[in-house]
């Protein structure tokens, strides 16, 4: 996750607010974050290209994002 006050560099943190400095487990957090841009950016065009509103399919794309679980969360 790029620090928005550095969007040139990556800035991660575990759950305690900590910034994660293992280099391959930020390089592996910034291919995955790579990939589902990309991913988006495609589904995006796509419909766009099909017609469909742009602001529907961002709305749709958030909600996909707010619909994750996590499977590793103790209750």
């Amino acid at each position: 996750m790029a620090n928005p006050d550095t969007p040139e560099r990556s800035y991660w943190v575990d759950a305690e607010g900590r910034p994660i400095s293992c280099l391959e487990k930020i390089k592996v957090l910034d291919q995955n974050l790579e990939e589902i841009r990309g991913a988006c950016q495609d589904a995006l065009e796509d419909a766009i290209l099909m017609g469909c509103d742009e602001v529907q399919i961002r709305d749709v794309l958030h909600k996909v994002v707010d619909t994750l679980v996590n499977p590793y969360r103790k209750d």
